[in-house]
């Protein structure tokens, strides 16, 4: 159960006490979060729709496109806007007849991308359904400028040369949909009322993740999963771009250690398996090792345990394994010229290159990485 507490100064916040599952071998055992008071952020809405209630609360909540929800500023309309980006003016109106079915709803256009990128800047629409091969800027071009500076903007890409080579880069560069254009009369408006749905469900989300100032969750990876390490990585991004810990993109950098970190505690703590196996073997021959290892007596039933830690001050990541540990002052340095080469060290020394402090408890089967709230 999860109950709520107000504060002093009248923050809200939340305490989970009971275990519940998030992904695969992943569980949130607690979690405290405390919330700015604002009349505006509607928080019984917000916590309806992201199951933030007195009874339930799931870490996918924070979890679940997050880390490129923060940065983007909310949005007030009578009605949604689409923007339809195609260099065919017959195109344009195809779309937007089919579009005009939907009630309640906006149609722009644009004929390139570099077009719709003034567009966007000028006016952020709620979706972009753009062509493939245009002139000046294509569609793939267009979804990476769209994706880095509008995270919230779903686009869709349409095109009358429908290859699974497109549809894959297509999905690589960031769209939301992929349509040919023979399809569009029959995918095209279902996908739009989709997709609008989602984000502003996704707005929403966002408006109450702002509001969160402190949290302070721990987390059990079982089985020695490490599939779930990207669940993991995607909430402690968003924390701290929320959070504003980081210079714009450092968050990324601060995963980078974070992410080592865990894999060190599943391979080389709970696994026993030696940095110096990636010397001997090929990567076909580690993974077999290492996929043996985690059904095999003692390492199977181990887990790792990480407590996540947002404040004022800064970041503060735990990562704790149940395996035997190890001495880092005896790790070699990396960086030395007859080390060169050689795998062993050079996870430490990315971390404490990426973190601003990194220390280890007597047994060295629990790592502490700190990152500090940058100076303002």
């Amino acid at each position: 159960m999860k109950y709520p507490e107000c504060s002093p100064d009248g923050r809200l916040g939340f305490r989970k006490l009971s275990s519940e599952p998030c992904q695969g071998g992943l569980y949130l055992v607690a979690s405290q979060v405390t919330i700015k008071p604002t009349a505006s952020c509607h928080v019984g809405f917000a916590a309806r729709r992201t199951g933030w209630t007195a009874s339930r609360m799931r870490a996918e909540a924070l979890a679940t496109d997050t880390q490129k929800l923060i940065q983007s500023p909310v949005k007030t309309r009578i009605m949604p806007t689409v923007l339809v980006v195609d260099d065919s003016r017959m195109d344009q109106r195809f779309v937007g007849a089919l579009l005009k079915e939907t009630p309640k709803l906006q149609i722009e256009y644009a004929d390139n991308g570099v077009e719709a990128l003034d567009r966007i800047r000028a006016e952020p629409p709620d979706l972009v359904i753009t062509d493939y091969l245009m002139p000046e800027m294509d569609g793939l071009e267009l979804l990476l400028k769209v994706g880095r500076d509008h995270p919230l903007i779903p686009v869709i890409l349409m095109t009358g040369y429908g290859t699974e080579e497109v549809a894959f880069k297509a999905a690589r560069s960031g769209a939301r949909a992929y349509v040919p254009k023979p399809a569009l009369a029959r995918q095209l408006p279902g996908m739009v009322n989709q997709l609008l749905t989602l984000c502003n469900e996704k707005r929403e989300l966002n408006r109450f993740l702002k509001t969160i100032t402190d949290t302070d969750s721990t987390f059990v990876l079982e089985n020695n999963d490490t599939t779930v390490i990207p669940h993991l990585l995607e909430y402690s991004a968003a924390c701290l771009r929320n959070s504003e810990i980081c210079e714009e993109g450092g968050e990324e950098l601060a995963c980078l250690a974070l992410e080592e970190a865990l894999r060190n505690a599943v391979h080389h703590g709970n696994l026993e398996l030696s940095s110096k196996l990636r010397e001997e073997f090929d990567d076909d021959k580690y993974s077999e090792l290492f996929e043996a290892r985690r059904k095999q007596e003692p390492y199977c039933h181990r887990k790792v345990y990480i407590k996540v830690r947002i404040s004022r001050e800064g970041a503060t990541f735990t990562i704790r394994d149940e395996g035997p540990g190890f001495d880092p002052n005896r790790v070699p340095d990396p960086t030395a010229p007859e080390n060169l080469e050689a795998v062993c060290g050079r996870g430490i020394w990315l971390m404490r290159s990426l973190m601003d402090e990194v220390s280890y408890n007597e047994t060295g089967n629990e790592v502490t990485l700190i990152k500090r709230r940058r100076a303002s």
